[in-house]
């Protein structure tokens, strides 16, 4: 293979290093490709995304942002052989490669459809419902999130060099930030060619994005505040750039996803014969191979009641002799190799740790030559703490590849505390079909852990694994953790944007933020809105109904046609009786139906289908020969596809004294 030189990406253009280095292949120790970054001008980069990327990216909708994002998945799914091409020289089999390529490219995807599904067509998004501040209802408080006006800094390990970086920055442009993102040395060749695929999309602005193939040199010297910086690595690392005398100074954000001893435990009725107890070895044997254990949610410290760990050895050893150790590139491998013989090295010093502090090797030989002459090949190696209370490096030391320790726990509350002594992870699994096992272990375990899977027969099938991060759902962890989130959908933006609190008129608000606002003044539609295409929607919209008078008859009708025969709508003593009604009254789903009545137009047209409704309260009693009408306006508007979308409408009930006797939101989809 020839070797690549690789190029960083500063201010619209390629330039070559200086000093480049040589990056050798996992498998043989052959060269890859040469790298270096210095010559650049990281203020400038700094600046440049500053002032180009970011308002060249805040002009733009969270959806028109969106539509980007989705450009750049299908593009690097379309070009994805390109990269599972490099993929083996990170010591990666195709399928280890699948979760970092595949991934990755899903990663964009699913952030684009979050962005189209949860967030409006607009440069603003809301934070929580408005606040009254005044007796009138004149003068409210909301909070906004606006994309902060800096660069994102993202500084990626080497276990996964595509998802790694496409897990940044779908959220962060998504949220409408530049990014500069500054992949691990050992495989920044991947990462270039994934960023190379996205820049030759065409789709994103001048600015946007930026890549540095080596190190940093100054730039952490010209961060200010509206910067951020994600970072992904060891503990020592993060704590060297969070203590960054200008990260401090400027009180630059700093999202931290670093070290992290996971736990998977095998629940208290899970005995050898059961599904979850066949699972558990599965699942332990999985996270100690894939990607040859080099990842951040790997499962460390498994744990079984004492009972049981002689059996959860012998089952483990069983699956782990099974496995072929050799080149990633061959189908029949298995296992492939550790991104480097340095870190190979290291692996085997935290093994050596490990083993000084109480553990012993029950299967594997760290030390033997397998593999390709010249890889970074180990063999899996499995650890056994019989006293885990007594052997603290179990819980304090993590060897970075296919290394985990089994140990033995007494009791549901010697299990939490030992799955609390990691001091903060990641990841959790517990493999359980006992409810009230999982309720109690959960409850005492979740504040040590970002995220938790229980796992039995029901849900195995289901499962995407204890590994297994995903765009939906926040990655991060406390305390040796990092203390940090990332993804988590619509939560993922909120580290590059700020939260801001507003306070004025509900028009004024919502012309700041492009959505209508409770309150704010509406635009009479001369058209039924039902008969318009999203596209033809204007925001504040509104359609006036005709009234409607409710009859005693109306509601012993609705009483009995649907059962709800509440002694509110049927019995005139008990009603009066009551401390908030004056005598019977209107179903609150008879309202409902009513006020669809006088507002839907029935036509087949734009709206395809009511798909939901939220927010409903109930404010004033409808009587017997009260009259009710309907506000129907335009709320918000968000697309999911090229043929369909999400209309928000408020709807608001009147009686004949213009009191709201009833409130919420309704969803259609509709026709863009």
């Amino acid at each position: 293979m020839k070797t690549i030189q690789l190029l960083n990406y500063a201010r619209g253009e390629w330039i070559e290093g200086d000093n480049a280095r040589d990056i050798p292949s996992a498998i043989d120790g052959s060269i890859v490709a040469r790298t270096g970054s210095d010559g650049l001008d990281f203020k400038a980069m700094l600046d440049h995304a500053r002032t180009v990327g970011g308002p060249a990216l805040r002009k733009m909708t969270f959806h028109e942002r969106a539509w980007m994002l989705k450009s750049l998945g299908l593009a690097i799914m379309e070009r994805k052989e390109e990269l599972y091409a490099l993929n083996p020289h990170s010591g990666a089999t195709r399928g280890d490669g699948w979760i970092d390529i595949d991934g990755g490219a899903l990663t964009l995807l699913s952030y684009s459809s979050t962005g189209r599904k949860h967030l409006p067509d607009a440069h603003v998004t809301l934070d929580g419902p408005q606040e009254a501040l005044a007796k009138e209802p004149g003068f409210i408080g909301q909070h906004i999130m606006t994309p902060k006006q800096g660069a994102a800094v993202h500084i990626n390990a080497f276990n996964f060099p595509v998802w790694g970086m496409l897990e940044k920055v779908a959220p962060t442009l998504l949220a409408g930030m530049p990014c500069i993102v500054k992949p691990a040395t050992a495989t920044s060749y991947l990462c270039e060619a994934a960023f190379r695929i996205m820049i030759d999309t065409g789709v994103l602005p001048e600015g946007a994005v930026q890549l540095i193939v080596g190190g940093v040199g100054d730039l952490f010297d010209h961060l200010e505040g509206q910067d951020v910086v994600s970072f992904t690595g060891s503990a020592w690392t993060a704590g060297k750039l969070k203590n960054h005398p200008t990260v401090l100074k400027e009180s630059v954000t700093f999202v931290a996803e670093q070290d992290s001893l996971n736990a998977s435990l095998l629940g208290p009725d899970a005995s050898p014969g059961t599904p979850e107890f066949d699972l558990f070895i599965a699942e332990v044997v999985r996270e100690m191979t894939v990607k040859a254990g080099q990842k951040c949610t790997a499962i460390r410290r498994a744990m079984a009641p004492a009972a049981h760990l002689d059996a959860v050895e012998a089952a483990i050893k069983e699956k782990l002799a099974a496995l072929s150790i050799g080149d990633p590139r061959e189908k029949e491998t298995t296992l492939g190799a550790l991104v480097s013989c340095s870190q190979r090295d290291d692996v085997r010093e935290k093994i050596a740790e490990l083993v000084d502090g109480g553990a012993r090797i029950v299967h594997g030989d760290p030390s033997a030559n397998v593999g390709i002459e010249g890889g970074a090949f180990i063999e899996p190696t499995l650890l056994r703490a019989d006293d885990p209370w007594s052997a603290d490096a179990v819980h304090d030391v993590e060897a970075f590849g296919p290394v985990a320790t089994i140990m033995p726990y007494k009791d549901i509350d010697d299990a939490i505390a030992l799955a609390n002594r990691g001091m903060g992870s990641l990841a959790l699994s517990f493999f359980s079909h006992d409810p009230e096992a999982a309720a109690t272990f959960v409850r005492g375990a979740a504040a040590f852990h970002g995220r938790m899977l229980v796992i039995n027969r029901d849900n195995a099938k289901l499962s995407t694994g204890h590994g297994s991060p995903l765009p939906v759902l926040i990655h991060g962890g406390p305390g040796r953790a990092g203390g940090s989130e990332e993804m988590g959908g619509v939560r993922g933006l909120h580290h590059y944007m700020q939260r801001t609190a507003i306070q004025s008129t509900p028009d004024m608000i919502a012309a700041i933020s492009g959505q209508y606002i409770p309150g704010a003044s509406k635009t009479q539609s001369q058209v039924h809105p039902f008969r318009l295409k999203m596209s033809e929607m204007e925001l504040g919209q509104t359609f006036y109904s005709d009234t409607r008078e409710v009859t005693i008859e109306d509601i012993e009708h609705f009483a009995n046609f649907t059962g709800d025969t509440f002694y509110a709508h049927m019995d005139e003593e008990a009603a009066k009786a009551s401390p908030i009604f004056e005598g019977r009254v209107a179903h609150g789903y008879l309202i409902l139906s009513f006020a669809a009545g006088l507002f839907v137009d029935p036509d087949p047209g734009p709206v395809l289908a009511n798909t939901g409704l939220e927010d409903l309260k109930f404010l004033t009693p409808l009587y017997p020969g009260d009259t009710m009408r309907v506000e129907l306006t335009v709320k918000s508007k968000s697309i999911k596809s090229e043929e369909t979308g999400v209309v928000k409408w408020q709807v608001e009930v009147f009686n004949q004294d213009d009191e709201q006797v009833a409130t919420y939101t309704l969803l259609t989809e509709n026709t863009p």
